[in-house]
């Protein structure tokens, strides 16, 4: 039976994109304690995705979200705001959510898929801005393992180092 219209993409350069997640590097975001490997960047939306890892104790500073983001956690257990994330937990997080700092209660990794940027800030002042294109910058800087990452990234400028996940 033939469909009431035709649903045939308008542009045909239209496919799925497979990310080998196990074979994406890792780039170190803050010395010995926190890594991102990042799987996705989209320019056309501004959405990307990201796994983070964090060791226990890492805490990321306060944001706001200036899109709506996902996380799923994949091993571990986070402290955001009053509540505690952990393994197997589905976060969904509005645009314009603030964060104070979040804090890693034990060795974390997260799925982190963010609809457009963050926006990190202290009690005066902006202090970072993380967006795909961030994103794109940090995967130049990119290795095999967080441990290589971490090698990779002895004596490199601070700045280069402070955006955070």
């Amino acid at each position: 039976m033939p469909l009431p219209q035709e649903i045939r993409p308008l542009h045909q350069d239209l496919h799925d994109t497979l990310f080998r997640a196990a074979k994406a590097d890792w780039v170190e975001n803050s010395p010995g304690k926190a890594w991102t490997r990042i799987l996705w960047t989209g320019s056309e939306t501004g959405t990307w995705a990201a796994v983070f890892r964090w060791k226990k104790g890492f805490v990321a500073p306060p944001h706001k979200h200036l899109s709506a983001s996902h996380t799923y956690i994949l091993s571990g257990r986070l402290k955001v705001r009053d509540a505690i994330f952990e393994t197997g937990d589905y976060v969904y997080e509005p645009n314009g959510v603030l964060h104070g700092a979040t804090e890693a209660l034990e060795d974390t990794e997260y799925l982190f898929i963010c609809n457009g940027p963050l926006l990190y800030f202290s009690d005066s002042q902006f202090t970072g801005y993380l967006s795909w294109e961030e994103m794109e910058k940090m995967r130049a800087r990119s290795s095999v393992t967080p441990q290589a990452a971490s090698a990779a990234n002895i004596g490199s400028a601070p700045a280069a180092r402070a955006i955070r996940g």
